[in-house]
């Protein structure tokens, strides 16, 4: 009898042990945070890169939040180079420091944060929620964009 008791706390320390490594696997691995103007604002004074994921044609358009790095994400057709992005990535961050992106609208960048939080393993990925477009409604300070 001893020894059923032995075993099945064995089993029991062995599955507890497996289920706690992948809770702090997949915790690991935050999910995108949206963020509003304000919260914004509080990221970029502590130092936070923001990322524009924009073309030239809207940065023109509209200007950009001082501090961005502007860094094209899709081409005028909708597509990507995930490689080419990523390497011109690698020159303001790494995976383990927190990053912005921002786009538009907030639905652009919101792709390309849930997919460097989910497939590129980046630990803290905040997408500003309402974009460019929010930005200015707040009459926030804008660059112009210029080549």
């Amino acid at each position: 009898m001893h020894n059923l008791i032995v075993i099945k706390s064995a089993l029991f320390k062995g599955i507890l042990a497996v289920f706690l490594f992948i809770i702090l696997v997949v915790s690991a691995f935050a999910e995108v945070e949206n963020v509003d103007n304000q919260k914004l604002q509080l990221l970029m004074a502590e130092g936070i890169p923001i990322v524009d994921i924009r073309q030239q044609v809207e940065w023109k358009e509209t200007g950009i939040v001082p501090g961005s790095h502007l860094i094209t994400f899709f081409n005028s057709d909708g597509k990507y180079d995930v490689e080419k992005w990523l390497s011109k990535l690698a020159k303001i961050t790494s995976r383990n420091e927190p990053l912005i992106i921002i786009c538009r609208s907030g639905r652009r960048s919101l792709i390309v944060a849930n997919y460097l939080s989910n497939n590129e393993k980046f630990l803290k990925v905040y997408n500003v929620g309402a974009g460019i477009k929010g930005w200015k409604h707040d009459n926030l300070e804008i660059l112009i964009f210029q080549e």
